[in-house]
């Protein structure tokens, strides 16, 4: 094991040597654990100054693991990440900013950043990553790669660091759709990545506000290459969830930093600091009630899965904005869809431009096979011949 890593590689925030690792074995898949994700032995240090300076070695693995260490996995190490798991953009002012793959003059997307990056570079075969409001999607977008953010409580948060544990989950990113759903069956023992399912017959399109045209018509292509039935689908309570999403978000996060943030003001990033005095306005009252919205959220997209088995929609709407740019606010493309608990996927696909878009999948609840599979039927339509 090696101390923090920082500079200009700064994918990891702790290397792993898995051959000095007694529970994995030669041919296990090489595994990237993001650092808010606990390693027995190892520091979690949430990507956060204070937090790392309070850390000690964890004494157990988080329960996610159980199923990666069983198959003999090779973790490699801890890797970056937006500080606290609190941000879009994956910048990092203490451990060092991952570099995005495919520009290194853009954001790599967080908050679980490294976990995109450390796929994307070869320097592992999966990662597992958190989502909280797009943390797993946001990356993936970012950087060129697949992830999957699971239906919403289905796998346990034990040993994970809390944002907010309302719309809170872990999944893996990986470069292809297989390597995702081998990802979840270890992640999940009651799925097996092996079995076959069909896709989706019908795809739900939802277009939304100020997307990018080209990142539209890119998803536009993808859908007719795969030769999927398309409907469009208008789902006019979305604004309204992704203000609910952002409410819970910033409330709850407060509530998970308690002990951290009255103490440690000039302790965090200015982002992360904004994050937290703008959530100290949000009262109890108005938190109960975004919580509460959850519920007609889910009844009003319950009503679109009678009619179409999947919705399509961009991962994000616009492309990676540049390191220099302003902080990026809670992605609209994302957070809606950590209010209703739906599991989702982030994939890429080719656009008329340099870098490519990346494609949402949205299925009903614990569908995460149908999902896969239909995104699997669209990696390989547009898959270079």
């Amino acid at each position: 094991m090696t101390g923090p890593v920082a500079g200009s590689d700064a994918t990891f925030i702790t290397r792993l040597d898995p051959d000095r690792d007694p529970q994995a074995r030669p041919a296990g898949v090489r595994l990237a654990v993001k650092d808010a994700i606990d390693v027995v032995g190892v520091s979690t240090t949430a990507g956060s100054r204070v937090v790392a300076e309070q850390a000690r070695p964890a004494s157990a693995d988080a329960a996610c693991l159980a199923g990666a260490r069983a198959a003999g996995a090779r973790i490699v190490g801890k890797t970056n990440l937006h500080e606290l798991c609190f941000g879009a953009s994956g910048v990092n002012p203490w451990f060092g900013t991952p570099t995005n793959p495919l520009d290194p003059t853009l954001v790599p997307g967080g908050s679980s950043s490294g976990s995109a990056v450390a796929v994307a570079t070869g320097q592992a075969d999966l990662a597992y990553g958190t989502d909280t409001a797009g943390s797993i999607r946001n990356p993936a977008a970012c950087c060129g790669v697949v992830g999957l953010k699971p239906t919403w409580g289905h796998l346990s948060l034990d040993g994970i660091w809390p944002l907010a544990p309302s719309m809170d989950t872990v999944g893996p990113l990986a470069r292809s759709v297989a390597g995702v759903a081998h990802g979840l069956s270890l992640l999940d023992p009651a799925f097996d990545h092996r079995g076959r399912r069909a896709p989706a017959d019908a795809v739900g399109r939802i277009r939304l506000p100020d997307t990018d045209p080209a990142i539209d018509d890119a998803i536009d292509r993808a859908l007719a290459a795969a030769e999927l039935t398309v409907m469009e689908i208008d789902l006019p309570g979305w604004a309204a969830a992704n203000d609910a999403g952002i409410t819970l978000l910033l409330g709850e996060a407060l509530l998970s930093n308690a002990a951290l943030w009255p103490h440690h003001h000039r302790g965090v990033g200015e982002d992360v600091a904004a994050r937290f005095t703008a959530a100290e306005a949000i009262g109890p009252a108005v938190l109960g009630d975004a919580r509460a919205h959850r519920l007609a959220w889910r009844a009003e997209l319950a009503e679109r899965f009678a009619d179409v088995e999947v919705l399509a929609l961009p991962t994000m709407l616009r492309f990676p904005p540049r390191l220099d740019e302003r902080p990026m606010p809670p992605n609209p493309a994302a957070i809606a869809v950590s209010l209703s608990g739906h599991p989702a996927t982030a994939q890429p696909i080719p656009t008329d431009r340099a870098l490519p878009a990346s494609l949402q999948l949205i299925a009903p609840d614990h569908h995460e096979a149908l999902l896969l599979a239909t995104a699997a039927r669209i990696e390989a339509a547009v898959a270079p011949a």
